[in-house]
Formats: C-alpha cells, structure tokens, sequence
C-alpha cells in the first residue's frame, strides 16, 4: 500500500504547485489589475506593486512549473518578509494577525525549492529532451 502511494508523489507534489500557484496569482492579480475586487490599488514600483509582480510572475512561472526552484526560493523569502513586515508585529499567533496565509505560502514554496516541481511541469519536460537528469 505505501509503494502504491508513493507512486503517486511526483503526481501529487505537482497538484500542491498548481493549486499553490493559482492561489498565489491571485494576490498578485488583485495588487496590480484589482481583480479579484481589492480594496485597495498600489501605486506603481511600490513595495506592494513589487509583491505583487512578484506574486504574478513567480506564481505564474510556479504555475507551469518553469525555473521552478528559483521562483520557489524568491517566492518563499518574498513571503518570509511580508509575514515579518506585515504582520508579525501585530501579534505572535499568525492566527491573529492574519499571517497565516504568509506562512503557509512561505514554507511550500520552499518544499518546492528541495523537491522541484513534481510530474507535469516544464522543468520535467525540458530536462528530458536535453537528457539532463530530471528534476
């Protein structure tokens, strides 16, 4: 039962980036074209209209599973310091000062950032027709 199982990792570690990265796109969607409705527009080359591009292109790259690991590893810092600058001065429970989000986008994309993207990704794809060893 357990081989059975883990048969199925890379498949699954790449549903986790997917959904991960749809999720994340949306922060980045909401900051830069207010959609879904926000309640609020940065200006533009903010701090917040940076995260946000970030939020857009790393998610999207994560998304197709493209520089995987390099957009996981700025992705995860660009998280580890909106929880510290946003939130954590707030309170030290991200259940109250609603950095929960922050924390949970931090540390799987740093899980993607070790493991790669899983099956399904570009990153798969092309290491195949190059014949380097797959990610």
């Amino acid at each position: 039962m357990t081989q059975t199982l883990s048969n199925h990792a890379p498949k699954m570690l790449a549903i986790l980036r997917i959904m991960t990265a749809l999720l994340f796109i949306q922060h980045g969607t909401q900051k830069l074209f207010g959609f879904p409705a926000a309640e609020y527009s940065p200006e533009f080359f903010t701090l917040m209209w940076w995260a946000g591009a970030i939020e857009l292109v790393g998610g999207a790259l994560i998304l197709v599973g493209l520089f995987t690991r390099a957009a996981a590893f700025v992705t995860s810092g660009m998280m580890a310091v909106a929880y510290f600058m946003a939130h954590a001065g707030n309170s030290f429970f991200p259940a109250n000062n609603g950095g929960d989000a922050a924390v949970l986008f931090c540390f799987v994309f740093l899980l993607f950032v070790f493991t790669g993207p899983g099956a399904w990704s570009l990153d798969r794809a092309q290491s195949r027709e190059t014949g380097l060893v797959s990610v």
